[in-house]
């Protein structure tokens, strides 16, 4: 069987309407085969990517929380690439995937979730046009973009916890402070233990904002990018569109996500009392003002090069990867 002959979804129209009309009007069930597999895919190709883009997530960790360091030590500023090249040579080329086993994890629920929740949600939003072309507008996407990704992250917060921990645990070892955790398990464990439940959801206020914004701005503009190059370029379905959509995609997530990631960064790293209370911040307003106040409103985008330079090339790796297995399967594109 051909693999234009399967609907993945079930999302065209038999014929079309003199007017856009939604396709997702019909209630037509999903079928959860497809949806396991999309799931699987979807893991499969987060890990691919970030198997290769890792060690940009540790440097952009270290440059978003090095703020807080350099107020109390006045110590140089390092770029990006100077921080990657001292991670390396200060703490060992081991230190640059630090936390690699909480990403895993991570991907496992964060990832998967929200391409799967987004695919769900935008059922009832695609429509059909004149030229017989299925669109979503651009809200439309946006909005399953944010939920999906505010749904999965709140899922998955304390495997973020345990990946920032754990990646910045080598620059503590240098500063010379005690160890605070050794493996993925022992970070939840300590976290469980100094500050219950409600620790291990630290910092989910800004991790929220921040899967929302790059959800919506990953795949909910992979989505219309794809569908607007088909459109008005007449690109067909293939690694040129997914390519030129993937880049589009990572620009598009960087930009908006960015200053929440700063934050979330900054929220989860800091230390706590014997109550688990932050001692630097005490929510995510607090950390937005005295950040703003004592480093300036730039010190948002802190990690953004990095942030691109991982993202663009993390969204080309993952979206081919993800798109290919869907081609292996027989299935249509995303």
């Amino acid at each position: 069987m051909k693999g234009d002959d399967i609907d993945y979804w079930n999302l065209k129209a038999s014929a079309t309407p003199p007017t856009p009309k939604l396709v997702a009007n019909s209630q037509e069930e999903i079928n959860l085969k497809n949806l396991f597999m999309l799931y699987i895919n979807t893991f499969i190709g987060a890990n691919i990517a970030e198997g290769c883009m890792y060690s940009l997530d540790v440097g952009k960790t270290r440059m978003q929380v090095y703020g807080e360091e350099q107020k109390k030590t006045g110590g140089k500023h390092r770029k990006m690439f100077r921080t990657l090249y001292g991670i390396a040579t200060e703490e060992g080329p081991k230190a640059l995937y630090s936390g690699f086993s909480a990403m895993v994890l991570r991907n496992f629920i964060f990832n998967s979730m929200r391409v799967m929740l987004y695919d769900i949600f935008r059922r009832r939003y695609i429509y059909v046009d004149t030229n017989q072309q299925e669109c979503i507008r651009i809200h439309h996407a946006f909005l399953c973009g944010s939920a999906a990704g505010c749904v999965a992250q709140a899922l998955a917060n304390p495997f973020d916890i345990a990946k920032v921990r754990m990646q910045m645990e080598g620059r503590r070892k240098l500063l010379g402070l005690s160890p605070r955790s050794t493996s993925f398990p022992n970070v939840l464990n300590s976290i469980y233990r100094k500050s219950g439940v409600v620790g291990m959801w630290r910092g989910v206020v800004p991790s929220c904002m921040r899967a929302c914004l790059m959800t919506a701005g990953d795949v909910g503009a992979y989505d219309l990018c794809k569908r607007n190059l088909k459109k008005h370029l007449g690109m067909h379905e293939g690694i040129a569109l997914r390519f030129a959509s993937s880049m589009v995609a990572g620009l598009v997530a960087s930009v908006l996500s960015n200053p929440a990631d700063v934050i979330k960064s900054r929220m989860m790293n800091q230390p706590t009392d014997e109550k688990g209370k932050g001692l630097y911040y005490k929510n995510s307003l607090d950390c937005v003002v005295k950040l703003l106040r004592e480093e300036g409103f730039f010190n948002l985008y802190k990690g953004l090069i990095p942030c691109w330079l991982r993202l663009g090339p993390w969204s080309v790796l993952f979206w081919l990867s993800v798109e290919q297995l869907r081609v292996l399967e027989g299935q249509t594109g995303f």
